[in-house]
């Protein structure tokens, strides 16, 4: 274990990791009209350049967890931060898109190996008293790319080239790169489960084909032939996967984790405040800029107060948890969510944004309150031997998941919007407003205000439903004080 002097700035290192893989996400998305305007990008290419690298890093998080557990924690972190610096290197100098998504991909292998491990060296360094201060601190890390994202990223298009918002990674990664290896222990157990190269092949292309297929439903079509072949393969082979690893001796993954209702119910907590926040973030930004007008920097700002919720639940979460239990601290913060996205979907197009951010902000505190004793419950169940592993594979759900809500609830806003739209318009709410045509403009905005508010009471009813899930199932005794 690291000395006690060490092991916050440690955690540091931790936490510029992390915060990396959530700003060149949120950077990213605000670039995307720019690259398709010097790079001649096609819609098409542009869902590419982001989902190359949403499927490789959810194809690669489970054995990437279980490579670290095996051949060394830090070891893998170093190497996973070096490859994401080095693709982001290539990428901002990609003189095509095709090269873009190539690079993208590899980012993603590399984010796929970073976030596990970070996650899995938490209770490596931390004895338990101080793990869920830690945790707090790593959620808030991840967090701040939210509103940070937009305002960097705005902030580089107006002043440089699309490139530099791949290069901002290169200075953090570095940073990051020396605290990690200067600070970090390395920990592995070499008698943990060896990759089976079967069972890599199955889950990489099982999750592969899986988010592959949600990320083109929206354009394709659920029925569409191309949609159901990539679900139907990936259910036949995670299907194998589950097979494999419930009849080999040393599976890759081992699923009688799930025995642990810590464990079962510490997970399920997770992906359904994940499920619940992707959905709703995935909406406001486009309702910030085509709605209200905000430009992509002020987007960021706005996202601010989701982010000071977060960090005041974050900070108070282990002390409550500490008081009332882990359980009783979880079913409170998804009920705070769920209020928040209901208080939300109260949207009109007339709305002032003091409603937006305080439905941002109650939503926040939720977050704050559910992931940092949830994540805190997984962990404390996991043996040491097995944290990459059982973290990979938390990850993986939740990324998993998150594409499906991402992908489903896109589908039911777009049904939604397009209703009495034709021609552009109807494509997209930034179509309506480039078209110039007030009355057409109007119809979009309300449509898609619309829209919204059935996406957000979707997300209260999930963020409820997990709630129930765990204040019916997981009998927690109260976790010890932080």
């Amino acid at each position: 274990m690291v000395a006690l002097k060490n092991r916050w700035l440690a955690l540091a290192a931790l936490v510029m990791c992390v915060l990396v893989i959530g700003l060149d996400g949120t950077v990213l998305n605000v670039a995307l009209a720019t690259l398709a305007a010097d790079l001649g990008a096609s819609t098409g290419e542009l869902q590419w350049i982001v989902s190359s690298y949403l499927i490789t890093f959810s194809a690669f998080l489970l054995p990437a967890g279980l490579a670290g557990d095996r051949w060394g924690r830090k070891k893998l972190l170093l190497a996973g931060l070096v490859i994401f610096g080095a693709a982001s290197g290539f990428a901002a100098f990609a003189g095509s898109t095709a090269t873009l998504v190539a690079a993208r991909a590899v980012m993603g292998v590399g984010a796929a190996i970073i976030i596990p491990l970070s996650m899995s060296t938490l209770p490596v360094i931390f004895p338990p008293e101080e793990r869920a201060r830690a945790i707090s601190t790593w959620t808030v890390g991840m967090g701040l790319a939210l509103p940070l994202g937009p305002i960097v990223g705005g902030w580089l298009l107006e002043n440089y080239w699309w490139g530099s918002v791949f290069l901002i990674n290169l200075p953090v990664i570095a940073i990051a790169l020396i605290a990690a290896a200067i600070l970090l222990p390395e920990s592995k157990d070499p008698a943990s489960a060896k990759l089976d190269p079967l069972s890599v092949v199955l889950s990489v292309s099982g999750l592969g084909l899986a988010v592959y297929g949600v990320i083109d439903a929206p354009e394709a079509g659920w029925g569409s032939a191309r949609v159901l072949g990539s679900l139907g393969a990936a259910t036949v082979l995670i299907g194998l996967f589950i097979y494999r690893n419930l009849r080999r001796r040393e599976p890759m993954v081992d699923l009688g984790l799930f025995r642990s209702p810590a464990f079962t119910w510490g997970t399920v907590a997770t992906v359904f405040a994940a499920l619940a926040l992707m959905g709703g973030l995935f909406v406001v930004p486009l309702y910030l800029q085509a709605v209200k007008g905000f430009s992509a920097m002020q987007t960021g700002w706005g996202l601010v107060p989701l982010i000071l919720g977060l960090m005041v639940t974050g900070k108070l979460a282990p002390r409550i948890a500490a008081r009332l239990g882990n359980r009783s601290a979880i079913v409170t913060g998804m009920l705070l969510l769920a209020a928040g996205f209901a208080l939300g979907s109260l949207t009109t197009t007339a709305s002032p944004f003091v409603l937006t951010g305080s439905w941002l902000g109650l939503a926040g505190l939720g977050l704050g309150l559910a992931m940092v004793p949830a994540m805190d419950t997984v962990l404390a169940s996991l043996p040491e031997a097995k944290a990459g592993a059982g973290s990979g594979l938390v990850q993986t759900l939740r990324q998993v998941a998150g594409a499906f809500a991402v992908a489903g609830l896109g589908s039911l806003l777009n049904s939604i919007y397009s209703n009495g739209l034709s021609g552009p318009a109807k494509e997209s709410i930034v179509a309506a407003a480039r078209l110039g045509d007030p009355a057409v403009l109007f119809q979009a905005q309300a449509n898609f205000v619309s829209g919204m508010d059935v996406v957000l009471i979707v997300c209260a009813i999930g963020s409820v439903a997990g709630a129930a899930l765990v204040a019916a199932f997981f009998k927690a005794r109260p976790a010890p004080v932080g």
